[in-house]
């Protein structure tokens, strides 16, 4: 994935997520990317500082609350997914694909899957999403 920094003929400034620099071409071509703010359709990208791995911090400092709001939100989901969902361990891949193309029924699952079967679901068109981790046990934190 790629995330670009973009403005509207207005000078909106927002951000997107595209899977290349051609599935953004391609959408703007389209008339696809719309500012969220006036829906105009002229957008360019603008400049952007690559965000490259390196001894400097890439992961901006969030007030305590805010952390905290955020961890408990993905505690959330994660037990909502367990309590909810089918565990199918590392069968996900060929479970999504099925349930994906209708040869399994339709419902919601979790499990592990490789890199490359997430690369290649997520390239078939299969809507997958990964799940926030497990909070540590109390045992294992200072």
């Amino acid at each position: 994935m790629i995330r670009y920094a973009l403005a509207c003929e207005a000078a909106h400034e927002f951000e997107g997520w595209f899977g290349s620099s051609d599935d953004f071409d391609d959408q703007l071509a389209r008339g696809l990317v719309a500012c969220p703010v006036c829906d105009s359709k002229a957008v360019a990208k603008q400049i952007m500082a690559p965000n490259l791995a390196g001894t400097k911090k890439n992961t901006p400092d969030l007030p305590w609350p805010m952390r905290s709001m955020v961890m408990e939100a993905m505690g959330q989901v994660r037990r909502h997914v367990e309590e909810n969902f089918d565990y199918v361990g590392d069968a996900f891949a060929g479970e999504a694909r099925a349930i994906h193309e209708g040869r399994s029924e339709d419902r919601g699952i979790y499990g592990e899957a490789t890199p490359a079967e997430v690369k290649a679901l997520i390239k078939d068109g299969v809507r997958i999403a990964p799940l926030p981790p497990a909070a540590p046990k109390k045992s294992e934190v200072n």
